[in-house]
């Protein structure tokens, strides 16, 4: 993936496990649950090419959030508030190589970022 290419898209869910059947026997998702993430069951469309998580929902998290993959967080979040978009969630580890992060723009919606050598 390069820089700006939607890699991910969290669907906000209140029984990951129900979702997972929801969602694999409508779409023919294959969803894996990784080790350490156990509550977060991770999807992947047949192509491929689209994937992304069944992740909990909160009262900050209710709808669909894409993740678009950049080669610097800093500098995106920079960049974004010099925009006037808003830090919803700063940078932050996935694992020893890859970070993840989420924005507000003008007009409210929230987008994840995502910095790494790895795909999630």
């Amino acid at each position: 993936m390069a820089h700006g290419d939607i890699t991910h898209v969290d669907i906000p869910v209140s029984d990951p496990r129900r979702a997972a059947d929801f969602y694999g026997t409508l779409f023919g998702w294959n969803i894996e649950t990784l080790p350490g993430f156990e509550d977060y069951p991770m999807w992947q469309a047949p192509n491929q090419v689209s994937g992304g998580g069944l992740a909990p929902r909160s009262e900050d998290f209710t709808q669909p959030r894409s993740t678009v993959e950049v080669d610097s967080i800093d500098e995106t979040l920079a960049q974004v508030t010099e925009l006037g978009g808003e830090v919803i969630a700063p940078k932050s580890p996935i694992t020893d190589t890859s970070w993840w992060a989420v924005f507000r723009d003008l007009d409210g919606n929230e987008i994840g970022l995502y910095e790494g050598t790895t795909t999630v």
